[in-house]
C-alpha cells in the first residue's frame, strides 16, 4: 500500500552558520507542502546521494562544505522518525533523512536536482510500506541520481553565474561595509545569473505584497474572486505606515481593485490587510507561497509588519517573478493586469534608478528602517528582459543602502545592455 508523505505543517529552517567563519551549508528546511527537502549551499557544491535500507535512510553527502555544529536532529512526524545534519569529516557535511520503521522508498524515484548552483532540492515520491518482519538486508549503499542544475523555478533554463559581475559587485559591497546585501539577478534570454546571498532570508517589508498580487489574482482566474467586488475597511484591519486609506471612517467601502491597486502603487498597509483578509488569511496564503517554491517567504503578521518578522529572499521572489514572467500561475489577462499594477509603483529610487532610458520595470519596493528591499521583472528597450531581487539589511534609516542598491543596478543593466552579451536562440 502506498502512502503519501505526511509531515507536520510547520517548515522547520536550521540556518548552520557562524559569525566568525560561516559553514558552507547556509540552511536546510523540509516543505511540507511540496514533500521535498531544500539545501542551500555555498556555490559550487554538488551534492552525492545514496539509499540504505533497514531502516530505511537517505543519506546526501556535501563535499567541500564546512560545519561549525554539532550534530543537529529533528523529528518529522510518524513516516519520517528524523533528519540529521553533521559532518562526516572536517571538508563534508552530511545530511541523513530516516524513515520511521515499516517505510521505504523506491530509490529510482527520488530525485536530487539544483536550481541554482546554490539551491538543491531533494523531492520525495510517494512512501511504501513495507513488511515489519522481512529479514534485514547488509548495509548497501544504493546510489540516488543527482541531476546537473537545469531550471529556475522549473522554468528558466540556468546558464552560468556571472564572474564578472560578480566581482564588480563584491568591489561595490567593499566600499559600503556597513550593509549586509542579498541579491539574485536572472537574464531570461541566457539563464545566466548573479547569486549573491540570494537564499539569505530578510524581513520582506513590503515586497510581500508582490506574493499577495499574485495570489489574489490567481484567485480571480479560479472565479472565486471578482475584481468588481467591494470590500469593507473594517477596524481590525486599519494600521499606520505607507499609504491613505487608514485616514478613512471604518466602515468606508472600496472597490476591489482600488484596494489591490494601491496596495502595490503606493504600498497601502491598510490596503494589504483587507486583501490578505479577503484570501483567507496569512495560513492560506503560506501555503500558496510553498507550493510556488518560495520556501523563505512567510507572512506571520498583518501589515505594517515595522518589527520585520514577515520574511522573504531576493530569490524567492526572484523565483515568483520567473513563473510570472512564464505564464505559468496567471492567465493573460490576469498577468497583463499585475504587469500594469506593478509598473505604477511610486517608489523609483532604488532598482529603476539603475537602469537605462527606455527600460520599464514591473516591481515592488520594500522599507523598514533596518532594511530595504526591490523586486520585479525588467524590459530593455532592445526587448531583452531579467529578473531582479535585491534587499539590504542596513544601520537604521540609513540611506547609504538606497544608493548600493541602485549602483547594483546600473552595474546589472549596464552588463546586461553590452551588445556582447548574445541572445539564446
Amino acid at each position: 500500500m502506498r502512502l503519501r508523505l505526511f509531515l507536520f505543517s510547520v517548515v522547520s529552517i536550521v540556518l548552520l552558520s557562524s559569525p566568525v567563519r560561516a559553514a558552507r551549508l547556509q540552511s536546510w528546511n523540509f516543505d511540507t507542502a511540496r514533500n521535498q527537502l531544500n539545501i542551500t549551499t555555498a556555490s559550487g557544491v554538488k551534492p552525492r546521494a545514496f539509499l540504505i535500507q533497514n531502516p530505511t535512510r537517505l543519506v546526501i553527502d556535501l563535499p567541500g562544505t564546512q560545519l561549525n555544529t554539532n550534530t543537529v536532529r529533528k523529528n518529522f512526524g510518524s513516516t519520517v522518525r528524523e533528519v540529521r545534519v553533521g559532518k562526516v569529516d572536517d571538508n563534508t557535511t552530511r545530511l541523513v533523512v530516516e524513515l520511521a520503521p515499516g517505510y521505504t522508498v523506491d530509490p529510482g524515484k527520488l530525485l536530487v536536482q539544483g536550481d541554482s548552483s546554490t539551491h538543491w532540492i531533494v523531492k520525495f515520491p510517494s512512501l511504501e510500506r513495507v513488511d515489519s518482519n522481512a529479514s534485514a538486508s547488509s548495509e548497501e549503499e544504493i546510489p540516488v541520481s543527482v541531476s546537473n542544475v537545469s531550471l529556475f523555478a522549473g522554468v528558466v533554463p540556468l546558464g552560468k553565474e556571472i564572474p564578472q559581475l560578480r566581482s564588480q559587485v563584491q568591489a561595490l559591497a567593499a566600499r559600503y561595509r556597513s550593509l549586509d546585501p542579498g541579491m539574485f539577478f536572472l537574464d531570461l534570454d541566457t539563464g545566466n545569473y548573479l547569486d549573491v546571498n540570494g537564499e539569505k532570508i530578510f524581513p520582506a517589508a513590503s515586497t510581500i505584497k508582490f506574493p499577495i498580487l499574485v495570489a489574489l489574482f490567481q484567485e480571480v482566474d479560479a472565479g472565486r474572486i471578482k475584481l468588481n467586488e467591494t470590500l469593507v475597511m473594517r477596524r481590525d484591519l486599519v494600521t499606520g505606515g505607507s499609504g491613505t486609506m487608514q485616514y478613512q471612517r471604518a466602515g468606508t467601502r472600496f472597490g476591489l481593485l482600488e484596494t489591490v491597486t494601491k496596495m502595490i502603487t503606493i504600498s497601502d498597509n491598510t490596503a494589504t490587510n483587507m486583501v490578505i483578509d479577503r484570501l483567507g488569511g496569512k495560513a492560506k496564503l503560506n501555503q500558496r507561497f510553498q507550493s510556488w517554491g518560495m520556501q523563505n517567504t512567510v507572512v506571520r503578521n498583518l501589515l505594517g509588519d515595522f518589527k520585520g518578522t514577515n520574511t522573504t529572499s531576493a530569490k524567492d521572489l526572484v523565483r515568483l517573478s520567473a513563473l510570472v514572467a512564464n505564464n505559468r500561475l496567471l492567465t493573460d489577462s490576469s498577468r497583463g493586469k499585475v504587469l500594469d499594477i506593478m509598473e505604477r509603483v511610486r517608489n523609483t529610487k532604488l532598482l529603476p534608478a539603475g537602469l537605462g532610458k527606455g527600460a520599464t520595470i514591473a516591481h515592488k519596493t520594500g522599507t523598514l528602517g533596518i532594511v530595504l528591499g526591490d523586486a520585479g521583472i525588467i524590459e530593455m528597450p532592445s526587448g531583452k528582459r531579467y529578473l531582479a531581487g535585491i534587499f539590504v539589511r542596513r544601520p537604521f534609516n540609513d540611506l547609504k543602502a538606497r544608493d548600493f542598491i541602485s549602483q547594483v543596478s546600473r552595474l546589472v543593466y549596464g552588463y546586461l545592455d553590452q551588445p556582447r552579451v548574445a541572445r539564446k536562440h
